[in-house]
């Protein structure tokens, strides 16, 4: 609840009756105070700490405090439009329209396909306007969308072509229940989420930064770098320098296979040894542990910490670990970071046991401040913060994949041969209607297209069973078709 300061806002427009007045500033039950009035052309404002109606702020990054009664009002209006469209489907297809058609110069900006983007336009939204009475989960649940939006370039004018079309479309379809008060609200929240996906992209990029660099040395790139440019430079060496280093290097391996061989031992991470344990004498043993095999690349020092750790036993991390360079690499592409992400849900499902996802964030800083040498607090909430929204992506997949198999298994066994056939015809007749030159390149009988359309189908289920491989096996599809526009 909220309680009115004594005294009101009177509209400009005092003479006309059809404007209804709007109460004075509000102070919130927090302490936060909400400023509601109207601006000189007659539209209802609110001003909530460093947001307001019209203006798209990206200096800054708070929490934006509505109060409770307001927030009500927004989800009660947000409600009723989702119930004017009849589904969550409809209303994501009419926001995407709405958007497509406001400004036709952004429209290169819609690379993702429609059925997917209208799912996440929904998911978005239904989770902000779901948040508007917690500002702390709020803010949460917009900068992860953020982190989504780094490989867009949003702009504050981009954000108001977009915040106009979305509030004109939910005013207009939510059946009159949207007082000015709601109007003002609705594009303050856009206007949030807007100016916190400009701040987030900017601000974020020295992490970005950080991850990069940082990976370079604990991937081993860099090593691989430099060892590169090392060979590339000494190319113009004589004939006989090269093959004199070539013979002592050749002379030192013999020398120090030939020790190894006499001791007669093993070496691992803890200098362990046949001679040492068949007690040969204390010196040799300290020598041993003097030339213990320390490791250099991050996913050596990640097993090395997991075992002592206790976490050698996880099956999940070793996954989460086979694609974790790829996570990394593509950290500021948010559309190829959610795909590794989501393929790496279906490989973690795979996995027998309790997944405990913040165990990897454990091990994985444990490695990371071994390995990077110039390790600090910067690289410390970089890293914290890629695992976070990592972890947030897995999260929403979590428990899901084994249900999917099974309802898409069953749909999939269930059909006909009619349905079969009909689901053959209305891939190609769909396909061609959106890519009509791709007729050129299917030249095949119909027994072959529709042999390619089962194979289509069939990837799906073999995508929930075989993960891994469909990844290489697709992979290799595409790098077949290289040249088919």
């Amino acid at each position: 609840a909220m309680s009115l300061e004594e005294g009101s806002v009177g509209h400009p427009d005092s003479n006309n009756p059809e404007l209804p007045p709007v109460e004075a500033d509000r102070e919130l039950d927090d302490g936060h105070v909400l400023a509601v009035g109207y601006s000189e052309c007659g539209e209802a404002t609110i001003t909530a700490g460093a947001y307001n109606a019209t203006d798209v702020n990206t200096e800054l990054f708070e929490e934006l405090h509505l109060g409770a009664e307001v927030a009500q009002e927004v989800r009660n209006v947000w409600d009723a439009f989702l119930r004017s469209t009849g589904s969550r489907d409809a209303a994501g297809e009419a926001i995407y329209s709405a958007m497509y058609d406001a400004a036709p110069s952004l429209q290169v900006l819609f690379q993702t396909p429609r059925a997917v983007l209208v799912i996440r336009l929904m998911s978005g939204m239904h989770e902000i306007f779901s948040s508007v009475h917690d500002p702390k989960a709020l803010k949460t649940v917009v900068e992860a969308m953020g982190f989504l939006h780094l490989h867009l370039e949003v702009t504050a004018p981009r954000v108001a072509v977009f915040r106009d079309a979305i509030v004109d479309l939910i005013q207009m379809e939510s059946g009159g229940v949207m007082t000015p008060l709601a109007r003002a609200a609705f594009c303050t929240v856009f206007n949030y989420a807007g100016g916190a996906f400009v701040y987030v992209r900017v601000k974020y990029a020295e992490r970005l930064g950080c991850l990069a660099s940082s990976w370079a040395q604990a991937s081993g790139k860099q090593i691989e770098g430099a060892a590169e440019a090392e060979g590339e430079d000494g190319q113009g060496a004589s004939g006989d320098q090269d093959s004199g280093a070539a013979a002592e290097l050749a002379a030192a391996e013999e020398a120090a296979r030939s020790k190894k061989t006499k001791r007669g031992k093993t070496r691992g991470w803890f200098g362990s040894s046949s001679a040492a344990s068949s007690g040969k004498g204390s010196s040799e043993s300290e020598t041993d542990f003097r030339n213990t095999s320390v490791p250099k690349t991050y996913n050596d020092m990640f097993n090395f910490n997991a075992a002592v750790m206790g976490f050698s036993s996880r099956a999940w991390m070793q996954e989460v670990l086979t694609s974790f360079d790829n996570i990394v690499s593509h950290a500021s592409n948010a559309a190829r970071l959610q795909e590794e992400c989501d393929v790496l849900s279906l490989k973690i499902a795979r996995c027998k046991g309790t997944i405990i996802l913040p165990e990897y964030k454990a091990v994985m800083l444990a490695s990371l401040r071994s390995l990077v040498k110039d390790w600090g607090s910067l690289h410390e909430v970089s890293w914290s913060w890629l695992w976070e929204n990592i972890e947030r992506m897995l999260k929403i997949m979590m428990g899901k994949p084994a249900k999917q198999e099974l309802a898409l298994g069953g749909f999939l066994g269930s059909l006909d041969e009619n349905a079969k056939m009909t689901i053959r015809d209305e891939i190609y007749a769909k396909f061609f209607a959106m890519a009509p030159a791709g007729q050129e390149f299917f030249n095949q009988s119909k027994t072959r297209l529709y042999y390619i359309a089962d194979k289509w189908v069939g990837m799906t289920l073999d995508m929930y069973r075989e993960p891994s491989r469909m990844v290489e096996d697709l992979s290799a599809l595409g790098l077949r078709h290289v040249g088919y526009g």
